[in-house]
């Protein structure tokens, strides 16, 4: 999170300086002759349109706050990653509902004594009504100081399981019956061999082997511990005590555990060449060189980021190869949250990351897979996401059609880490919303934030961000963690587009990450990928939604299966979701309940 401050153990007033002005002055590339980013932001047009996104958190039931234990200023650097958020349908009638993270605190005589706040589960009544029922489905228990959330079906039996990261503990909890034909979770971690007692950060599934049963990747974060518990000295005159940068620590391996057909897990890191070389907060996968296999990037902090191309099955990191280790200079950055998708239409999977103070968010634009090879380039400059300044601090975000028409924007929240930021930024920061937009021949994006809503217009200490369509009218809306603040609701309220829902379901409930979904429309393509992970902490809808102007006619949807075939569906209806099975010609049309 500290990544282009480069402290080390010397923290004076004069070093800062002169990184910083270094950082902010640094030449664009010589093909992208772009103005500099100012740390100042450029001030959006005003706006007095309809909001885009309308704030529904009050009366609406879930009335949750994540805790992380500042007010006992011990000053921890695990008190800056905050709790994320899980869209889950646990239930299986047809509303997402919501899973969130409570965080922890310290107590015991010295405070040194790491205490879980419980996390909850919200059902989905409709209507943006929701009913807390963690009691009711087996939630209410000992909880350890916790952060995140991944989903999957781990023993394929058509039900949404889950995984709870955070400090020394991994939790799986499996989908089991309960009674009165109920839904509920029971907690099966060691009894399958999922052991992890390291600081566990965002985790995602996906098949990484092929054989079907998706597997789990955990971002490990460093090596803190009270007994490393160093004291650093603020970051500005007169402040004698802030959160210390993650480069006072040593990285942690991350894991990589091997789903043995639902029956436990075997943790194969050390096969796939894993080194403690990356302080990871961020994990995505996804089909990202077009050859029906899942990939894995990470968002490492103040190191450099992993993409890890699947070679039948093999694991080979190659993100400095491919350009996507650091910013457009091959230097790291302090990453954090982090998703793909195609925006700029051209049918491959492009990479976002949210960064730190003093640095861009990252667009690493896909090149393609033929010459040069599987390489990105290094587009945050020249597609305007500077235009934002450099003040802000990044966590959960995701691409999303919040305009309807059929590109992806995308939507950013922001906090610090540090209690007393220097260099004229604040300790709580403003989300972001920015629009896709064609400006001379190409795709770039523009702050649209004052288009967003009231939500957009006020400070918060945001952290983990969650995108589904929470009642399924066709729109994208957004569940945003805050720390020690409640959690946020907001409804996408924007355009009147047409738009056609998709889930994929694979033959015998199979792992499906790492397939590409396509909507043909007359005389462009929209391109979706079935992803693992994403955001910061978080697990979003796995359905894909497609929006675009009402003019246009959906012709086709094409699947390009992970380690499958391809298969094709003709003339789904607009305005409803499809489940799209592996070896079934006939789309099932979903019940959706709003």
């Amino acid at each position: 999170m500290k990544a282009r401050l480069r402290l080390g153990s010397v923290l004076s007033l004069v070093v800062v300086a002169i990184v910083a002005v270094r950082v902010l002055t640094r030449p664009a590339p010589v093909v992208e002759p772009e103005p500099l980013a100012n740390p100042t932001p450029t001030p959006p047009p005003v706006y007095d349109g309809p909001p885009w996104f309308e704030d529904r958190t009050a009366g609406s039931g879930v009335n949750f706050v994540p805790h992380n234990g500042e007010e006992a200023d011990q000053f921890t650097i695990l008190e800056s990653l905050g709790s994320g958020i899980a869209l889950i349908d646990y239930d299986g009638d047809g509303r997402l509902d919501i899973l969130g993270g409570g965080g922890g605190r310290f107590g015991g005589p010295k405070n040194t004594q790491l205490i879980g706040e419980p996390c909850k589960l919200f059902r989905n009544l409709g209507q943006w009504k929701f009913q807390d029922v963690t009691a009711n489905v087996g939630l209410e228990r000992d909880w350890h100081y916790n952060h995140g959330f991944a989903v999957a079906d781990f023993d394929r039996d058509g039900w949404p399981d889950f995984v709870v990261t955070g400090y020394g503990e991994l939790l799986l909890f499996r989908n089991v019956p309960g009674p009165n034909g109920q839904r509920r979770f029971e907690e099966v971690s060691k009894s399958l061999k999922l052991l992890d007692a390291s600081w566990s950060t965002s985790a995602g599934w996906g098949d990484v082997n092929g054989d079907g049963w998706p597997d789990l990747y955990v971002c490990h974060y460093v090596d803190w511990s009270f007994e490393n518990n160093p004291s650093c000295t603020g970051y500005k005159i007169g402040i004698p005590r802030d959160v210390c940068a993650p480069q006072r620590f040593k990285p942690l391996m991350h894991s990589l555990f091997l789903n043995e057909k639902g029956l436990g897990f075997r943790e194969v890191g050390a096969d796939h060449g894993f080194k403690a070389t990356g302080c990871g907060l961020g994990v995505v996968i996804a089909d990202m060189n077009a050859d029906a296999k899942p990939d894995i990037y990470v968002a490492n902090d103040a190191s450099d980021n992993f993409l890890y191309f699947n070679r039948e099955g093999k694991l080979v990191e190659s993100a400095s190869q491919a350009g996507v280790a650091g910013d457009e200079s091959g230097r790291y950055n302090g990453s954090m949250g982090t998703d793909v998708a195609d925006y700029d239409g051209v049918g491959r999977a492009s990479i976002w990351v949210t960064n730190f103070q003093a640095e861009p968010h990252a667009l690493y634009r896909n090149l393609g897979h033929a010459a040069p090879k599987e390489a990105f380039d290094h587009q945050s400059r020249a597609a305007g996401i500077a235009s934002i300044g450099t003040h802000l601090v990044g966590f959960g975000t995701a691409f999303l059609d919040a305009d309807g028409d059929g590109w992806n924007d995308i939507v950013v929240s922001h906090g610090h880490v540090i209690r007393n930021p220097n260099l004229g930024s604040t300790f709580r920061q403003k989300p972001v919303l920015f629009r896709n937009v064609s400006r001379n021949g190409r795709r770039v994006f523009e702050d649209v934030s004052a288009r967003g809503g009231d939500y957009f217009r006020k400070p918060e200490l945001g952290r983990g961000l969650a995108v589904g369509d929470l009642d399924n009218d066709g729109r994208s809306d957004l569940v945003v963690s805050h720390t020690n603040a409640p959690v946020a609701l907001l409804r996408g309220s924007f355009g009147e587009s047409s738009w056609i829902g998709v889930r994929l379901k694979g033959k015998g409930h199979r792992d499906v990450v790492g397939s590409t979904v396509v909507l043909e429309l007359g005389n462009r393509k929209l391109t979706q990928f079935a992803k693992g992970g994403g955001s910061y902490l978080s697990a979003n809808d796995d359905r894909h939604l497609f929006r675009f102007d009402p003019s246009e006619k959906p012709s086709r949807i094409t699947v390009k299966w992970s380690w499958g075939a391809t298969q094709t569906w003709e003339s789904l209806t607009p305005s409803a979701y499809w489940e799209l099975r592996e070896g079934v010609n006939e789309a099932l049309k979903l019940a959706t309940p709003n």
